[in-house]
């Protein structure tokens, strides 16, 4: 089973994911694919944060803030897969030597491939991403191509995957498949 999580920032969608990975994993294995490098003290906290978050759920942790598609060959066979976050792996693959060089123009395709494996091999996956590329302002080049190359991972993953969730002010959308906590 393979599930899409989408929503805007802090909206609740890795409290979800955690939840829909805890019920397919059973009492199977289950791996928490921690795609955040942490820069400064506000990205230190959040994943003090998420760690709290996920304590006592059983999770074995794999930093791997590139090349997610790592991760199948580090979890015991049958595995369960919660990957968080497709924003965070994009922006990694992106600076992949200096968050203040020039972006790696591969980055999506890249991300799409590792990801898309994932959920092809992975017995179950769920992954979760930030949706920042709706909005009508017009922002600097950068973030136009990093919104771009998102929008096309999220496609790409809402396409393989089984269900599509959508977080939005409190409430679960089903946008594809069926999901019932």
């Amino acid at each position: 089973m393979t599930v899409f999580i989408s929503g805007g920032v802090k909206s609740g969608k890795s409290s979800l994911a955690q939840k829909i990975a805890v019920r397919l994993a059973g009492p199977g294995p289950k791996y928490y694919v921690a795609t955040m490098i942490p820069y400064d003290e506000e990205d230190r906290a959040r994943v003090r944060r998420h760690i709290a978050d996920r304590a006592g759920l059983g999770f074995e942790t794999l930093e791997l803030g590139r090349g997610v598609e790592r991760c199948l060959d580090l979890a015991a066979p049958g595995a369960t897969f919660l990957v968080d976050s497709v924003t965070a792996l994009l922006l990694n693959e992106m600076y992949p030597e200096n968050p203040a060089g020039d972006a790696d123009k591969n980055a999506a395709r890249r991300s799409i491939d590792g990801l898309l494996k994932v959920a092809r091999e992975a017995k179950n996956a769920v992954f979760v991403s930030d949706y920042i590329y709706s909005d009508a302002i017009r922002y600097d080049d950068f973030t136009e191509n990093y919104r771009a190359d998102l929008a096309s991972i999220d496609r790409a993953l809402a396409a393989a995957c089984d269900t599509v969730l959508e977080l939005c002010a409190g409430n679960i959308y089903v946008h594809k498949g069926e999901w019932e906590l």
